[in-house]
């Protein structure tokens, strides 16, 4: 059976005054920079402060706060928008001129990629991701416990109480972190692990195995009412496995229905949290010349 999987609103008004990131491209850095500073070629930047002490998914006016243009596109038979952005110089706090391309692709093995180009006349930070919330049963059909969720990744990145990363890379196995085979999302959710108490359930950076950036599998999710499956991959060095903590049944989306604590999960493909602070993280600096060039894939299909 037919079925919208993922969580958003049906007018447009609610997605500008009440959306809670749903479906939106984030940067220019997604996930949370320290404090709010970096230092980048012996200069300190600070950005805006919008999550406690910390800057989250590019500040008060991110790229899911922006207008792009978009045009449509069609090749070979699959369907697509292409979207473009400018980010000025000083664009809240981060350097240099950004340009953006995002280009969404349907294709008819339903398959969705989403293709991120940019280039800079500056040294940048850069960390563009889709936080899409899911619920393969269903957008408001329900929580996403029963999902049972396979990560490609033997490690993921410990945080302190503000969810930054403490720069350690700790192995999964033997936690309740570890999804490297298939696993209940609901399972350990509320276990006794510092790492779940600091956020509530899952909130969390993992390593993905695949190290040579191009596009590998990632991970598998499945849910076993309905049958439907998705899979996902990425060139990207991480993905944040958010489910959805902080949905307090405040918000009404599609068709009116609630949405409650854990109605939905996200793979937010992405470079790790933090990393323009984190020397030993992957570096996220786009440099002048250099083509910003990430491609994350979520296929579809039914068992």
């Amino acid at each position: 059976e037919m079925g919208d999987v993922a969580l958003g609103f049906d007018t447009l008004e609610e997605y500008i005054t009440k959306n809670p990131f749903f479906g939106c491209v984030v940067g220019r850095y997604g996930n949370r920079i320290a404090k709010g500073k970096f230092t980048l070629d012996g200069k300190e930047y600070s950005l805006f402060i919008n999550n406690n002490e910390n800057h989250l998914h590019g500040g008060k006016k991110g790229f899911d706060k922006a207008v792009w243009k978009a045009e449509a596109l069609e090749e070979d038979g699959n369907f697509g928008v292409q979207f473009s952005h400018h980010s000025p110089d000083g664009d809240e706090g981060y350097p240099g001129n950004l340009n953006v391309v995002v280009t969404y692709t349907l294709f008819n093995d339903n398959a969705l990629k989403i293709h991120y180009n940019a280039i800079t006349d500056k040294p940048t930070p850069i960390n563009l991701t889709n936080h899409c919330y899911f619920n393969l049963a269903g957008a408001g059909n329900g929580d996403i416990l029963d999902h049972v969720m396979m990560i490609d990744a033997d490690a993921y990145t410990p945080t302190d109480k503000g969810l930054i990363p403490t720069g350690e890379i700790s192995p999964v196995k033997g936690t309740p972190m570890d999804f490297t085979t298939p696993t209940r999302i609901g399972d350990r959710i509320d276990a006794d692990f510092e790492a779940l108490n600091f956020a509530g359930g899952y909130d969390h950076n993992y390593v993905l195995n695949s190290k040579d950036g191009s596009l590998a599998f990632a991970g598998k999710v499945t849910e076993p009412k309905s049958g439907r499956i998705m899979e996902f991959f990425t060139t990207q060095p991480g993905v944040q496995f958010y489910c959805g903590n902080f949905l307090d049944g405040s918000v009404s989306g599609k068709g009116g229905k609630v949405y409650n604590k854990r109605y939905g999960f996200c793979l937010e493909t992405q470079h790790f949290p933090d990393s323009p602070n984190k020397p030993n993280f992957p570096s996220c600096i786009l440099k002048p010349g250099d083509m910003y060039d990430q491609t994350t894939v979520y296929k579809f299909s039914h068992e």
